[in-house]
């Protein structure tokens, strides 16, 4: 198969125009039109719906988009192990992540990493709800939990220590919960689908679990941040990762809850890729550079 047809493919699909992703590979319009029929002849399906004004990616294409990418890194994968290829760090990085997690930390640092890495483009799916890598055909993903599925790849990234936590205001109106069983009597601010967690003593011992079995649940949010709103707001006791709330933590809009009790959770961070894939030097150096950039500290300090 024509790798050189793939690469055409993959970029006017990120680009949607075929003339432009022609031009940028150094072909004329006409030559990178006649390179892409020979590709669809070769696969017999049709990659774009093409109009006079604008191209589209068929179901075909959209289906056969994450393979070519697969292909193409697995050439480049290739060359380089040779000593051959570009040395440049090239393409467009598909990372999937919370957008909570993002607005904190890697959007505040993009433009140091694209200053680094001018020819590195980022496309970020940005979701506190998790996606299929695989399927989506993104090249990474952040998740805060251990990796347990068997076609990913992880890199720990930090220790995702969580704690409870309120407003004062709304400690003042309602009381400071003194033990687990105390929760019972307040309201709670919950992340949708989330498992109880178990809170440990100070000897080890179970005391209760957040949210309680018979706790009142008064809202269920399925976005960190606007959790770390609601709870600033007065709204009630929430279970955060401690890098979502240290700022409010340290500035006193937020205070931790049962700070003698500790939750039982192995929860880390990670940046995860589909085993199949070849780790791209794009995708290593955007690695690399969130492990460089981002201080763990706001993940496991003691408070």
């Amino acid at each position: 198969m024509d790798t050189k047809g793939i690469r055409l493919f993959v970029l006017a699909a990120d680009m949607l125009n075929i003339s432009s992703a022609g031009r940028k590979l150094g072909l004329a319009p006409s030559v990178a039109s006649a390179r892409l029929s020979k590709l669809e002849h070769q696969l017999g399906a049709d990659l774009f719906h093409r109009s006079t004004r604008k191209v589209a990616l068929s179901i075909e294409g959209e289906e056969f988009l994450p393979f070519a990418r697969e292909i193409l890194a697995q050439e480049d994968a290739a060359l380089a192990a040779l000593g051959k290829g570009s040395s440049n760090v090239s393409g467009t990085l598909r990372f999937a992540a919370s957008s909570t997690f993002v607005q904190r930390f890697v959007a505040p640092i993009l433009p140091k990493f694209l200053e680094r890495y001018p020819d590195v483009n980022v496309e970020l799916k940005l979701s506190d709800t998790q996606v299929n890598l695989i399927e989506g055909g993104f090249d990474l993903a952040l998740r805060n939990y251990a990796v347990e599925d068997s076609s990913l790849i992880g890199r720990k990234l930090a220790d995702d220590k969580r704690i409870l936590c309120a407003s004062p205001n709304y400690l003042k109106k309602y009381g400071v919960p003194k033990t687990p069983e105390d929760l019972v009597r307040h309201q709670l601010l919950v992340f949708m689908n989330s498992k109880p967690r178990r809170l440990i003593s100070e000897t080890d011992k179970q005391a209760g679990s957040f949210p309680p079995p018979h706790g009142k649940s008064r809202v269920i949010c399925d976005d960190g941040a606007s959790m770390r709103i609601a709870a600033k707001a007065g709204v009630g006791i929430c279970m955060s990762s401690l890098w979502n709330i240290h700022s409010e933590i340290e500035e006193g809009t937020l205070i931790r809850v049962l700070p003698d009790y500790r939750i039982d959770d192995q929860a880390a961070i990670w940046l995860v890729y589909p085993k199949s894939n070849v780790l791209t030097s794009k995708v290593r150096v955007f690695i690399d550079f969130l492990v460089e950039e981002i201080e763990e500290g706001v993940f496991s300090e003691t408070l």
